[in-house]
């Protein structure tokens, strides 16, 4: 299949090696232009490595930040968003003609959000796992394609269980998906929102709103005249 590949980093890398071991065609990519934390664009060294993968292989790129339409080749059987931050929009996934699908690390529907490796070891959780899914209007919230859970290894930080686990899973559901769509298995099982949690990215400041949270019978309050810096 032509595969259109939208991410970042070390994973978007083993995702698009492991498709083109399969037989599977990349035919672009979208990444950001750096790694974070650099700003040398002359430096090939500071690119995000999806980029640099992508360059001498002469696969065309875009910075994922401005993905369109207009940057997804005519013939684009699937869009995979492989560690990919940037809303993929309505116009720009109905240039696949399978499907436009994305792992999420965990265990869909819950912790939606960006953070959710860190949430998952935040709250103490035992079970996780990993979803491939559906990319919609709504993040994180689109039909299920595969997923699986494993167990949080005691001691385990959001790094070592995102390295040693979660990616590991990942590269291998996205395998698993496109290898039903090539075959012509779609799947698509909606996400049961009475279980739906979502939590907000570690690096933003606090939210306050008490309106919220008031009590029945106690006087409303406006919790947008409210604010909270981060410390």
């Amino acid at each position: 299949m032509n595969i259109y590949i939208s991410g970042r980093g070390a994973f978007a890398v083993q995702v698009a090696d492991a498709l083109l071991e399969e037989g599977h065609q990349i035919v672009g990519a979208a990444a950001p232009r750096l790694r974070q934390g650099h700003s040398d664009e002359n430096n090939t060294l500071a690119w995000d490595r999806l980029r640099s993968w992508a360059y001498p292989r002469s696969i065309p790129w875009t910075d994922s930040e401005e993905l369109r339409a207009t940057h997804v080749p005519d013939g684009v059987d699937v869009i995979v968003a492989a560690h990919s931050h940037a809303f993929i929009g309505r116009r720009t996934r109905a240039r696949a003609a399978v499907a436009t699908i994305g792992y999420h690390p965990s265990l869909l529907p819950l912790h939606r959000g960006r953070d959710a490796i860190r949430w998952t070891i935040r709250d103490g959780d035992k079970v996780t796992g990993g979803s491939v899914y559906h990319l919609t209007e709504r993040t994180d919230g689109g039909p299920l394609a595969a997923q699986e859970h494993l167990f949080v290894p005691p001691g385990s930080t959001a790094q070592s269980l995102w390295r040693d686990h979660l990616a590991p899973l990942g590269v291998r559901l996205l395998l698993r998906v496109v290898t039903d769509l090539a075959k012509g298995r779609l799947v698509e099982v909606p996400q049961d929102e009475s279980l739906a949690t979502w939590e907000p990215a570690m690096g933003a400041p606090p939210l306050f709103k008490p309106e919220l949270i008031a009590l029945p019978g106690t006087t409303s309050v406006d919790g947008s005249r409210w604010a909270i810096h981060a410390q």
